[in-house]
């Protein structure tokens, strides 16, 4: 049995026919611009730049690290927070109370 030509079928399954094309077409669209959005934000650098060497202070040990743009912080557990430049100098030492 051969296909139905176009102007045979009913206006309801035109309609639905053309529904069903412009849907799919939609979806083709948006899963290009979800893998096209991924690629984008995943060829971009991972994660910050660490400096060479950071010394801490004597008797400091590490609790939580963080980084932003141009410095890093460190959270020690005596409850300070350091603040280097991007080089790994102190810039700012901040006391932490409770």
């Amino acid at each position: 049995m051969a296909a139905p030509d176009e102007n045979e079928l009913p206006v309801d399954l035109k309609w639905l026919k053309r529904l069903v094309t412009g849907l799919t077409l939609t979806m083709i669209a948006g899963i290009a611009v979800i893998a096209a959005l991924l690629i984008i934000r995943l060829s971009g650098p991972q994660s910050p730049s660490f400096p060479e060497e950071i010394a801490l202070p004597p008797g400091a040990e590490v609790q939580a690290y963080t980084a932003g743009p141009g410095w890093h912080a460190v959270v020690t557990t005596d409850g300070r927070i350091l603040i280097y430049a991007a080089d790994g100098t102190l810039r700012q030492e901040i006391e932490v109370t409770p």
